[in-house]
């Protein structure tokens, strides 16, 4: 069983060997659980990664709407569209 080391502000390097078992890469999404004495991270799916960003865009104010209607959402999304190029 390969060992890690908790490094300055608490970063642990998952080993290779399990990282690659796993299939876990960069920017994947991972929950910490403590429970008995032992720490437990359990990868999350991409929806559950693509929903805590989401979330966190609500909470920060990066989003438009709401809307009363299709059409005015398709316009909102046409002139914020315009606005980027």
């Amino acid at each position: 069983m390969p060992f890690v080391t908790v490094k300055k502000k608490y970063q642990v390097v998952i080993p290779v060997a399990v990282r690659r078992k796993l299939r876990i890469e960069v920017g994947d999404l991972l929950e910490a659980k403590a429970a008995r004495g032992k720490v437990t991270f359990v990868a999350k799916s991409a929806i559950d990664r693509e929903l805590a960003e989401g979330l966190d865009d609500i909470k920060h104010g990066r989003f438009i709407g709401p809307f009363d209607n299709v059409a005015d959402a398709l316009k909102a999304l046409r002139e914020k569209t315009k606005k980027r190029k």
